[in-house]
């Protein structure tokens, strides 16, 4: 027997985010009893899932496992169906008796979703955990950094920007007094750029600076905005052009190390001209040495690797997001070499962020989803 492919639901032109509706541990346990019922046919005949341009996959254990939503509830788990020869790529998330290929659970058919939403409903969370972990932290990720990415926490504040029906980017921020990591009960003292991806094939058209332009608009009565440290050279370039355009932010942008004290703080705008010479660039080296470190690392804070701006530094777990804008400034770039160098600067950051890499296909299965990433080395 065939399970359903496909993008679009029965009823029509819907995909997952326009149709998820009700209580999010109703749909888990919903997938639990699937899953139970899969393993006991699988025994016998498997059913198969049909993915355009894929051909027929079969639905055995072997092949599916859970793996958590969010970073601090592990409870809460996604039934993912694996590639059969390649546990690392996954094909497709099963909830509302039925099964979604990844390249539709980034889609909607709901034209008011378009430019910068925030993330809101449960429907819109699968969509984040896809783009950050599927999608930048599997498929798009640097094969030489084999860099994965932690989902974010339940609470975490993100948008996501749409175009042509589609989840093309995204970005998180630490909010000022959300705690730095669930083992510390540091605040952090101003809003934090975190964690900033652009799919591949939607770079090159501005949405780092149109994101970095929204997350500075989105708090207009701050003083100061923080951007995880470090912040990569691909990061770099974007927050120039922006702050080339708009001189107005110059003095409100800042990389942070959490909670963001002013002695964790150097201004970018500052950095970038100091970059520029050889003794200030000295100078800033120097800055940054003397910056306190004594506080731990967070690991949730590990979502700066995100696809489209590699080597975004992060703060605990702003780094990660850094990454993510580093990959975004690659995309503003015109030329595709610098594009690739953001895509390794940003695995870099990443790894300075306290980044894990899975330990292999096993670790998706089942209970072990907790194990799926490990330190790098």
């Amino acid at each position: 027997m065939a399970a359903e492919g496909g993008g679009r639901a029965a009823a029509g032109r819907l995909y997952l985010v326009d149709t998820v509706a009700g209580d999010p541990e109703v749909l888990q346990a919903d997938a639990e009893t699937y899953y139970e019922k899969l393993l006991k046919k699988s025994l016998s005949s498997p059913d198969v899932f049909c993915i355009p341009g894929r051909g027929e996959v079969k639905l055995e254990d072997s092949c599916v496992c859970f793996v958590p939503l969010y970073r601090n509830n592990p409870t809460c788990k996604l039934l993912l169906l694996t590639e059969p020869k390649d546990k690392e790529t996954v094909l497709a998330v099963y909830l509302s008796q039925r099964w979604w290929p990844v390249e539709d659970v980034v889609k909607t058919a709901d034209p008011a979703r378009d430019g910068l939403i925030l993330v809101q409903t449960f429907g819109e969370r699968i969509v984040l955990f896809v783009l950050n972990c599927i999608i930048f932290g599997m498929l798009e990720g640097s094969s030489a950094n084999d860099a994965f990415f932690l989902p974010h926490s339940a609470t975490e504040c993100a948008k996501i920007l749409w175009r042509n029906g589609e989840a093309a980017a995204f970005y998180s921020v630490k909010m000022k007094g959300s705690l730095c990591g669930d083992t510390t009960s540091q605040c952090y003292l101003l809003p934090v750029l975190d964690t900033i991806f652009v799919q591949r094939k939607y770079r090159r058209s501005g949405l780092g600076m149109k994101m970095l332009h929204n997350f500075c608009q989105s708090f207009l009565a701050e003083d100061a905005l923080g951007i995880s440290c470090p912040i990569s050279a691909a990061m770099y370039q974007v927050c120039q052009k922006f702050l080339q355009a708009h001189p107005e932010e110059q003095k409100r942008l800042w990389e942070v190390e959490a909670p963001g004290d002013w002695g964790q703080r150097v201004n970018v705008w500052l950095k970038i001209q100091m970059e520029s010479s050889p003794r200030g660039k000295a100078e800033v080296g120097s800055c940054m040495e003397k910056t306190p470190t004594t506080k731990p690392r967070q690991s949730d804070q590990m979502n700066k690797g995100v696809d489209c701006f590699p080597g975004v530094g992060q703060v605990g777990g702003d780094a990660m997001e850094k990454k993510d804008d580093t990959t975004a400034a690659g995309t503003l770039n015109s030329q595709g070499p610098e594009e690739e160098d953001l895509e390794q600067s940003a695995g870099n950051s990443q790894k300075h962020k306290g980044l894990r890499k899975r330990e292999g296909p096993g670790d998706l299965v089942g209970d072990k989803a907790t194990k799926q990433f490990k330190t790098t080395p």
